[in-house]
């Protein structure tokens, strides 16, 4: 309890904001290296995930590719990277990508498997092409499982993005590192808190983008 008030006493401190090396900028940046991953991985996944989806071809590969990558050692691969890469944002983005992916193929996936096939044959017979199934029919019914996806993919981000000042980089793990290396854990604590809030903020907004993509009828029933 002692660290925990020495950490919320650290929080509100004005004077640790500003700066290039002040909360806000450090925020700034861990919320940057989320959004590069995650946007990364989902101009790969997505697609894919859809694909597999819409023809059921390729599944089992899909399947066996997410489960493996989710079992990969985040930090193992940050190191790794950094060592073929150098130090630098391009090692840690890597991984977060790779972490990404995952949870992005299995909700674009999900999102097309999860409609009822009465549903695309009758927007079969009416006439409608394959990619108008798609765009018209199961990525609207299938929006809420693609967020769900996306939600989890940028948790887990989140929740790793530290791992940048690890080899040099900015970020909360800034704080983490540093308070590491010189005992100071009310630091520490601080930057762990200040992930979690992090992480809390945007999967509460995009829950409330789940909400909104989904459709009425569904939200009805």
């Amino acid at each position: 309890m002692n660290q925990l008030l020495k950490a919320l006493a650290w929080l509100a401190d004005p004077a640790r904001y500003g700066g290039p090396n002040g909360i806000t900028a450090r925020l700034l940046e861990h919320l940057g290296y989320t959004v590069l991953g995650v946007v990364i991985a989902a101009v790969i996944a997505v697609p894919i995930g859809l694909f597999v989806g819409h023809t059921g071809r390729g599944r089992g590969l899909a399947v066996a590719v997410s489960g493996a990558a989710r079992a990969l050692p985040t930090l193992g691969l940050v190191t790794l990277f950094a060592l073929l890469l150098g130090i630098g944002l391009l090692a840690p983005t890597l991984a977060f990508v790779l972490l990404a992916i995952p949870s992005l193929l299995a909700g674009a996936y999900s999102a097309c498997e999860a409609v009822d096939a009465r549903v695309t044959d009758a927007a079969r017979a009416q006439g409608m092409t394959a990619w108008q199934i798609l765009t018209r029919v199961e990525l609207p019914l299938g929006m809420p499982l693609l967020i769900t996806g996306l939600r989890s993919a940028t948790l887990q981000v989140i929740a790793t993005a530290m791992l940048a000042a690890y080899v040099g980089n900015g970020g909360l793990g800034r704080f983490i590192f540093l308070g590491l290396k010189t005992q100071d854990y009310p630091q520490m604590l601080a930057g762990s808190l200040l992930t979690i809030a992090l992480a809390l903020v945007l999967d509460a907004l995009l829950l409330l983008v789940q909400a909104l993509t989904r459709p009425r009828g569904l939200a009805e029933r």
